[in-house]
């Protein structure tokens, strides 16, 4: 029986669509996850429906599943949920409104594991590239304490705020690179295209060039003879960078330090972290969490491995018996305003609503920096851009206004 057991688990399933008739000769539709189209055939007639069309599901196609997907059927599903709509048919209407293919099989494929019996978080659990252990956690209390409704409106409205927040932060940051790496681009054209042209011009003068001139040309003989090294170091070590980070986490750290150094942008990554990393315990905490157990998802919710080391502290010494504001304290990384605002909430009983109150007043400040970073940038990127490629017209011509002072 062991061996047939196995044998059913290592089956591969496939999500069929299908269409027939109920004993009443009502159409109904639907879907089914099975090995083949004849066990589909055979599971609907037991059902007593008369089957008139099946068809297996494409598997192919789709973007990735990204957080926003994530959000919007967290915020879908709440709002059904409280609407009192079952949570099979729930799970149905987000499934064939989603516009992304892949998301579609992924919620199909929790709800048939739902149907069978498996539990929301568990079906959950089954999916962790995108729903990690905060999101587990929260939907089992949920299921737990019978108010999976309001928590999964919680869950949504922590969805949307920690999305909100990294777009604003990307918003920030790919500006100035995007724009960094056009005048890259349109500087290479010059160097290679442009600057040759003008050197075969003053080959004839017969005159010595200024020395602006000659750096520029020099600079342009190096780019038309080494472009291929140029960007290859430049794509390649990008790539190998970006890789590493990903994947070391020496590297990991190492960045995530830096970059809370960075003038200007430093302490806009550092408000932004904050307030995820409240916003992500006043919502654990809220949902009934125990303090130590929600520790456990705040360190890697907060994008940072600063604060993840620092979480991995506190969640130490809360453990032995110290208070929360103590044991962040020690850390040496939280604001004033934050370990006063949790001291506050220990001592009245309102920790998750001083520490919801915290995330919103660094949410703010996040939203108030990037305002003003996009409004303070945009002259300055001006600026740079227009030293640099007005340098080299400024070179170029030389050498003609020094002919013209000749003649």
């Amino acid at each position: 029986m062991a061996t047939a057991a196995a044998a059913r688990a290592n089956v591969k399933e496939f999500v069929f669509e299908w269409e027939g008739k109920d004993k009443n000769g009502k159409i109904v539709r639907g879907e089914i996850r099975s090995a083949g189209e004849a066990a589909v055939n055979a599971m609907l007639r037991r059902q007593g429906v008369l089957v008139t069309k099946v068809k297996k599901r494409r598997t192919a196609g789709g973007r990735a599943i990204k957080q926003k997907d994530i959000a919007i059927f967290t915020r879908q599903l709440a709002t059904m949920m409280k609407a009192g709509v079952p949570l099979l048919q729930a799970f149905d209407i987000t499934a064939r409104g989603s516009p992304n293919p892949r998301m579609t099989r992924l919620l199909s494929e929790i709800r048939a594991d739902v149907e069978t019996g498996t539990s929301l978080s568990s079906a959950f659990r089954k999916h962790p590239m995108y729903f990690n252990a905060l999101y587990c956690n929260l939907v089992e209390a949920g299921e737990a304490g019978g108010i999976l409704e309001a928590l999964l409106d919680r869950l949504a409205v922590y969805e949307e705020k920690t999305l909100a927040i990294k777009q604003k932060i990307k918003s920030a940051l790919i500006y100035p690179v995007a724009v960094l790496v056009v005048a890259f681009v349109v500087l290479s054209i010059i160097m290679i295209f442009v600057i040759p042209a003008f050197k075969d011009v003053f080959s004839s003068f017969g005159a010595d060039l200024p020395a602006p001139t000659l750096a520029v040309i020099a600079m342009s003989e190096f780019f038309v003879a080494y472009w291929y090294i140029i960007f290859g170091v430049l794509i390649g070590g990008s790539y190998f960078f970006f890789e590493s980070w990903k994947r070391s986490e020496k590297m990991q750290k190492f960045m995530d330090r830096l970059l809370l150094k960075i003038p200007v942008f430093g302490d806009l990554i550092y408000k932004s972290v904050i307030a995820r990393w409240t916003r992500t315990l006043s919502t654990m905490f809220a949902a009934g969490v125990p303090l130590v157990e929600a520790l456990d998802s705040v360190g890697g919710a907060s994008g940072n491995a600063v604060f993840a080391e620092a979480t991995e502290k506190i969640q130490k010494d809360v453990a032995t018996g110290s208070a929360l504001t103590t044991s962040m304290q020690t850390t040496g990384v939280f604001p004033s305003m934050v370990l006063q605002m949790t001291s506050i909430g220990e001592e009245s009983g309102s920790l998750d609503h001083m520490l919801g109150k915290a995330a919103e007043f660094y949410e703010d400040e996040v939203d108030e920096m990037v305002k003003g970073l996009s409004s303070l940038m945009e002259p300055f990127i001006i600026v740079i851009l227009g030293i640099l490629i007005g340098g080299i017209v400024v070179s170029m011509y030389l050498p003609i206004f020094k002919l013209g002072a000749v003649v």
